[in-house]
């Protein structure tokens, strides 16, 4: 009998074990941990040991040259980052040079963006002169408009225009030093010495100030120093007058709304001044106007937009308060035992679906990070530096993302259906729909016969919060709530008032005409906003939050009082902290109103005759628990959630959220893992042509669902450029006689790409042929396999545009046919 007991007791553990470990999880790994690694060599050499899986920062491309150096690594080139400079603009009391428009234009003469790239980078990058490299999907739409600059490295060009502008100011140059009112005139160059590239960048501009005979003061430091010196001072102040800027982004974007305003124009809070109200600040109206409209869908037709971005980058470049330097192609390493990597076009390697998606034999996924703090935790105007956002990704789910490979908006915790009567109709708004109204502070019902360009009715796929607690309808509610509560300034006395978040969302809730919630995970909404992609309409239209409404509220509080700022402007003018709900201590600050909204029963505005009492104590209950628990109020709805912070071994861990409401299972994003690639696999094509023969070639592509070609003369011009449709097999390439007559004698050239409309990624081939009077045949024949030019790895960046452009048209075309 003991026998039989022990040999079920067996069975019944088994049986139990079993289960455990086929029940589904959420994630590959049990945990993810972030360690700080300053020195990219000795990172480089951890990944390669396997004490990390991979390394979150670039690696000089001199330490990956050959295959003995990526012995046990995977390697990845990824985009998506840019180099800048920030000049300061500032009228103030003492001299500054670069409030003159015309020195900060000569800049653009006075660096070299070709060493830059080719020496400082290795030769991986780009140089650029506006926010949109070759690699962004927007580039073409203003490639006319760069070209016009025709900048180059021309430092006797700058001095000319220097020396003109200081001499109408007065100053004179004495021993080859500029003097004003007998005083050095003198610039202080900011230059990040945690990034050898920007370290180097900044050297450099010293030199060639020097030269000019500026007295150029140089003062090193980190994004946090940056923080403090450059973005969180007033510019008349001149403690800064350039900085080393460096950018990374999180997505590909397809149709950006957003990039003109933060790097150019004054209403994003991202030029200097930062729109506090104390400091002096940039001025632009005209800038402001064309990224507003851009921002915000004010455009009746994708030529109207095109024209706006053409007119933004135009004026941007020649206000040159931003001067752009170099796109980047950075080369990451993971482990070559770590799978799943999502090298997003946007984000690279350090997107947020690689830690989410990425596998190996351990429980842990371990990433080194250049910093592990730089920046403030919050979701209203922190986690603004790259590092703390690429934790932040996977432990917040956001409603919609942007597609890794197309840059197009894709759902992720918010399905949605799209009617719009855009750009020029309008639909009626049911008069039960409401918005908040920060004059009674209630909900409002619309005005009958109210009207909106769009509606858009979003399903929610809600969750348990990490601290238990189940998301809600009461959580978007708020966040709206909140956008046009501190979107709206009533008065100069109004506290709902931030520096930087009041002007972005005061643009954003101008379009909100009402919502209608339908149901308990359901909610319609009106906006004045349309646009050709109904993607891009839903996303602007997406009401969402990555944090429960009682942590907004208590953050809210704590910066109504003063004791705290969403903002880094805001926390430097009024000498109080930039709230961090990673930081114990304020953490402990929210907190302690929680406690206070227990103990009164508090219930917001916004939320009143929602639910019962015992709903709200509950929610208070839960994030108190939570931060007493765990140290920190990040409090959010991710496939992880935040375990732990040690400033000490400088470390973030982040574990596995466990729980059965998530609703995306273990592998849930591997359509991103693999991409098919567009491949050209063979050309076939003659090395001569006979001045108007006609010019026939034979494409052999993989993965592709067209080819475009471009067909340039001697002189460059271009002669014919076509988009062909692939339906399976070889696809031939006819230009007629009554095209190629038009080439000169001599060498001339056709550019081909693979196109797949899922991947934008073409595959790219570029041969020179020689034109003739008369039929002849040179000596050697033109390689029937394909021949690629020189980089070939990085030449995809150059065409993504053109993919974009031709897909756009294609899109524009099946959607007027489908018009009834």
């Amino acid at each position: 009998m003991k026998k039989l007991l022990v040999i079920l007791l067996a069975l019944s553990i088994i049986t139990l074990m079993n289960s455990e470990a086929c029940a589904e999880k959420n994630t590959f790994f049990d945990s993810v941990k972030f360690i700080q690694y300053l020195d990219e060599n000795t990172a480089l050499e951890e990944v390669r040991n396997g004490n990390l899986d991979v390394y979150y920062y670039r690696i000089a491309s001199d330490r990956l040259e050959n295959l003995q150096s990526r012995e046990g690594l995977q390697v990845f080139d990824s985009t998506g980052g840019s180099y800048s400079i920030l000049v300061n603009p500032a009228e103030s009391e003492k001299f500054n040079p670069f409030s003159n428009r015309d020195i900060r234009f000569a800049l653009n003469y006075l660096v070299d963006r070709k060493l830059i790239v080719n020496e400082l980078m290795g030769g991986y990058g780009a140089p650029i002169i506006s926010y949109y490299s070759p690699s962004d999907p927007e580039y073409l739409t203003i490639i006319k408009q760069l070209e016009s600059f025709n900048f180059k490295f021309n430092p006797t060009l700058a001095n000319e225009i220097i020396t003109k502008v200081l001499e109408e100011k007065g100053a004179q140059k004495i021993d080859g030093k500029w003097q004003i009112s007998s005083n050095p005139i003198e610039i202080t160059i900011f230059i990040r010495s945690d990034d050898p590239v920007r370290k180097s960048i900044g050297e450099i501009l010293s030199v060639e100030l020097e030269k000019i005979g500026f007295t150029v003061k140089k003062d090193f430091g980190d994004l946090n120093k940056a923080f403090v010196v450059v973005y969180g001072s007033n510019p008349s102040d001149l403690k800064w007058s350039l900085y080393t800027e460096g950018w990374a982004r999180s997505a590909f974007v397809r149709y950006d709304s957003v990039g003109l305003g933060q790097m150019y124009s004054p209403w994003f809070s991202n030029m200097p001044g930062f729109n506090d109200l104390s400091y002096w600040n940039y001025k632009n109206d005209k800038l402001d106007s064309l990224t507003q409209k851009i921002y915000t869908g004010d455009f009746e037709s994708s030529e109207k937009r095109s024209e706006l971005i053409q007119e933004a980058v135009v004026e941007g470049i020649n206000e040159s308060v931003r001067v752009f330097l170099a796109s980047k192609v950075d080369q990451y390493v993971a482990n070559e035992k770590v799978s799943g990597i999502v090298n997003d076009f946007g984000a690279g390697v350090p997107s947020r679906f690689t830690p989410i998606n990425a596998k190996s034999n351990s429980d842990e996924f371990v990433i080194g990070v250049k910093q592990i703090y730089q920046g403030a935790w919050n979701p209203v105007m922190g986690l603004t530096d790259s590092y703390s956002r690429h934790i932040w990704g996977i432990t917040s789910d956001p409603g919609t993302f942007k597609h890794p490979f197309t840059g197009e908006t894709i759902p992720v915790r918010a399905n949605w259906k799209v009617e719009t009567a855009g750009p020029n109709d309008k639909l009626g708004i049911p008069i039960e729909s409401k918005i908040w109204n920060p004059i009674l502070q209630e909900w409002s019902n619309v005005k009958e016969d109210s009207e909106a360009i769009s509606k858009i009715t979003f399903d929610f796929k809600f969750s348990n919060w990490h601290n238990g607690e189940e998301m809600d309808m009461n959580d978007i509610l708020h966040s709206l709530y909140f956008t046009i509560e501190w979107g709206t300034q009533t008065d100069e006395n109004d506290r709902t008032f931030d520096t930087e978040f009041t002007p972005r969302a005061a643009q954003s809730i101008q379009t909100i005409k009402g919502v209608n919630v339908i149901d308990k995970d359901t909610i319609e909404v009106y906006v004045d906003y349309w646009h050709f992609d109904k993607g891009e309409i839903a996303e602007w239209a997406l009401l969402w939050s990555s944090m429960p409404w009682e942590i907004i509220d208590a953050m809210e509080k704590a910066v109504i009082d003063g004791k705290a700022s969403f903002s880094r402007s805001g926390a430097t003018s009024k000498n109080v902290s930039w709230l961090s709900l990673i930081i114990p201590n304020d953490s402990n600050t929210i907190k302690g109103y929680l406690q206070e909204f227990k103990n009164t029963r508090y219930i917001p505005n916004a939320l009143k005759d929602s639910r019962d009492s015992e709903y709200f104590q509950n929610r208070y209950d839960s994030s108190i628990k939570w931060v007493e628990a765990n140290n920190h109020a990040v409090i959010s709805n991710g496939p992880f959630y935040l375990e732990s912070y040690s400033p000490e071994s400088r470390t973030i861990t982040v574990k596995e959220f466990t729980d059965e409401s998530y609703p995306f299972k273990i592998g849930k994003w591997e359509q991103f893992e693999k991409a098919k690639f567009p491949e050209i696999k063979k050309i076939d094509m003659k090395n001569t042509l006979q001045k108007g023969a006609e010019l026939n070639m034979i494409v052999n592509a993989e993965n592709s669902d067209s080819v475009l070609y471009f067909l340039t003369n001697s002189d460059g011009n271009m002669i014919s450029s076509k988009k062909i449709e692939i339906d399976g097999g070889d696809i031939t390439i006819s230009i007629p006689s009554e095209t190629t007559k038009d080439l000169g004698v001599g060498a001339s050239n056709i550019k081909i790409f693979a196109i797949s409309n899922s991947v934008l990624k073409p595959d790219f081939y570029e041969s020179s042929f020689i034109v003739t009077e008369k039929e002849e045949k040179l000596p050697t024949n033109i390689p029937s396999d394909k021949v690629f030019v020189e980089n070939e790895s990085n030449m995809w960046f150059l065409i993504i545009p053109i993919v974009v452009i031709f897909l756009s048209i294609i899109f524009l075309k099946k959607r007027l046919q489908a018009k009834p």
